[in-house]
């Protein structure tokens, strides 16, 4: 930002009070919920709200034993938070770009770490990478989103979207890889030397595979996560 008199900068950067659609981008960081009703968010995404909203914790049990094991197992750190009521709720994640999508009877495969909001109205489930477990810090997990309503996801900088067509195989690093179109399942490529025993390794001795037909994207910038427990 320039230099701005405190009038100026206020008029600059004040939310913007007229009501759009559920989803909307306050700024390229922050997205805005017109709640009227709920929501589910990443847990710890809150950064303010004005209104009647009140806030739960994910409870043990409100998505199914099914999730809960997965939860458990996975020691992910996808903990969600409902909120509810009536008002503007304002969510953000480390500063990441914001991304809406709009699903219509479609689905989309996010990385746990990179989900920052989604209605009610998707249904979603955790998916374990389980040859990934123990290879990398963390384990890796994904979370299926389907059905119709708005997801909002989150990259580090502008995302970028790979185009997966058959008979080319489109290789990315896990750290990197934010979402893909549902009807692709990647698999994983390994490339182990002895430099990478010894700690002098590229740090691309793993790679994820995604073939078929579809989409992947990915962000410039390589996200370390890290478990729950940690």
């Amino acid at each position: 930002m320039g230099k701005y008199s405190l009038n100026e900068f206020v008029q600059t950067t004040q939310q913007d009070d007229y009501v759009n659609e559920f989803f909307e981008l306050e700024t390229e960081r922050v997205l805005e919920v017109n709640l009227d009703g709920e929501v589910w968010s990443k847990m710890g995404a809150m950064i303010s709200y004005i209104g009647d909203i009140k806030f739960e914790r994910e409870r043990v049990l409100e998505h199914g034993l099914s999730k809960m094991f997965k939860k458990a197992f996975t020691g992910e750190g996808t903990q969600l938070m409902k909120a509810k009521g009536k008002g503007q709720l304002y969510l953000a994640d480390q500063g990441k770009k914001v991304t809406i999508f709009d699903l219509k009877d479609e689905s989309l495969c996010v990385n746990g770490n990179d989900l920052l909001a989604f209605e009610p109205t998707i249904n979603w489930d955790i998916q374990l990478m389980r040859k990934m477990a123990g290879i990398m810090s963390g384990g890796l997990f994904n979370v299926t989103l389907q059905g119709r309503g708005k997801v909002a996801i989150t990259t580090h900088f502008e995302p970028l979207t790979l185009i997966v067509k058959p008979g080319e195989t489109v290789y990315t690093d896990p750290h990197a890889t934010v979402a893909w179109s549902g009807n692709l399942t990647p698999e994983f490529k390994t490339d182990i030397s002895f430099r990478t025993f010894i700690g002098r390794g590229s740090g691309e001795s793993i790679q994820m595979a995604f073939s078929g037909e579809g989409f992947v994207i990915i962000q410039p910038y390589e996200e370390v996560y890290l478990s729950s427990e940690s």
